[in-house]
């Protein structure tokens, strides 16, 4: 049997902020000044978002975990640099505690113009910021093959990214009401299982030819294959509080790509579970976070999620070490004894009674741990 070449899976990370005023703690447009500053210090890894309150950065492709967390930490520490030079606070959560994205400005652009045309108030009150993760591989057949089976492992990872626990100044009761939010836009959610590249091309094909779609871009489901390069994307995670998370939750995705490809290597494969199925997960994931129970659908039965959390990280262990990544994976343990983003959130809201004061949290967390 060949070698694996760790190499081949390299990483990218995309990050969305939401921009703040010290004042008020609401969201803020900054009139794109974040982003014109930033491009002229880290070009076009900086952009603007669909609101004027968001920020989006996104790293260079890198070698392994270790070159990831260099750039995601740079990011943070430069964009926060501009905004506080600008007058404005950063946060990594969700949702915002309690702005109304009804005062929230739209950006100037045409394909943001286009996307409020066609799906109104949906779009316009999609005011959420999450994490994704590409992880590239050898070809877009594999990333097809990694993608239907890495679906089942989603709600997992998601379960410990979980952070948006109020929308609109309530506490939602969800661990994660981010997803919730953006389920009204279509082509959301957890992927079909595609039988081939060639079967998930021809249905990217005909929504183009129906109209549904003018890209393959606007299919926004919580994992896709790139439809040119040889990545798949993972898209289902709240955006983390702090950089340990964020690098945590790639490396998880990463090692979780790398198992499924040995194992296919191996003439192995990893059991296929309907959408339906994956669906009643991710709905766990969202309600309760790492606090509930996720279905073993091999055992047919509950299991506390923070034991299938330890099941996981016990199937991707032989291929940490040789991405580098075992230090970043077991973070997930830490994840689970100081609780996700949300749970640190309702923490501060239980002890204080006022969300400003989970607003100077989330803000204070930015740059923990650079």
């Amino acid at each position: 049997m060949a070698d694996i070449n760790y190499g081949t899976f390299t990483l990218g990370i995309e990050e969305e902020y939401m921009v703040i005023d010290p004042e008020t703690r609401e969201l803020k447009s900054h009139e794109q000044k974040i982003v014109s500053e930033g491009q002229k210090i880290i070009r076009d890894k900086v952009k603007a978002e669909m609101h004027q309150a968001v920020v989006e950065v996104g790293t260079d492709i890198c070698a392994d975990i270790h070159e990831a967390r260099k750039d995601v930490s740079t990011l943070r520490r430069t964009i926060s640099q501009i905004a506080g030079d600008l007058g404005f606070h950063l946060g990594a959560a969700g949702t915002h505690p309690f702005s109304d994205w009804e005062n929230q400005l739209i950006t100037d652009h045409a394909r943001y113009s286009e996307i409020v045309n066609e799906l109104q108030e949906a779009a316009r009150s999609n005011l959420i910021f999450g994490l994704h993760v590409h992880v590239g591989m050898e070809s877009r057949e594999m990333a097809n093959h990694i993608a239907n089976s890495t679906r089942y492992f989603l709600p997992h990872v998601y379960a410990l990214s979980t952070n948006s626990p109020f929308w609109e100044g309530r506490k939602t009761g969800y661990k994660s009401y981010r997803t919730k939010v953006f389920d009204k836009f279509p082509r959301t959610g957890i992927p079909e299982y595609f039988e081939s590249i060639e079967d998930y091309d021809r249905f990217i094909k005909l929504l183009v030819k129906t109209n549904c779609i003018d890209n393959a871009k606007k299919i926004w489901w919580d994992l896709r294959v790139h439809p040119f390069f040889n990545t798949v994307e993972f898209r289902i995670c709240d955006v983390p509080m702090t950089v340990d998370e964020t690098i945590c939750i790639a490396a998880l995705f990463q090692a979780i790509c790398v198992k499924i490809y040995k194992l296919r290597s191996r003439n192995m494969n990893y059991i296929q579970y309907s959408r339906a199925l994956i669906n009643e997960n991710k709905w766990r994931a969202s309600r309760y976070g790492i606090d509930g129970h996720l279905i073993d659908f091999g055992k047919e039965e509950e299991v506390n999620t923070r034991v299938l959390i330890y099941e996981l990280l016990d199937f991707i262990d032989d291929v940490v070490d040789p991405l580098g990544s075992r230090e970043a994976t077991q973070y997930a343990q830490k994840i689970l004894e100081t609780g996700t983003g949300a749970d640190r959130q309702l923490k501060i809201y239980e002890e204080t009674g006022k969300l400003t004061s989970v607003m100077d949290y989330i803000h204070g967390q930015f740059l923990v741990g650079l």
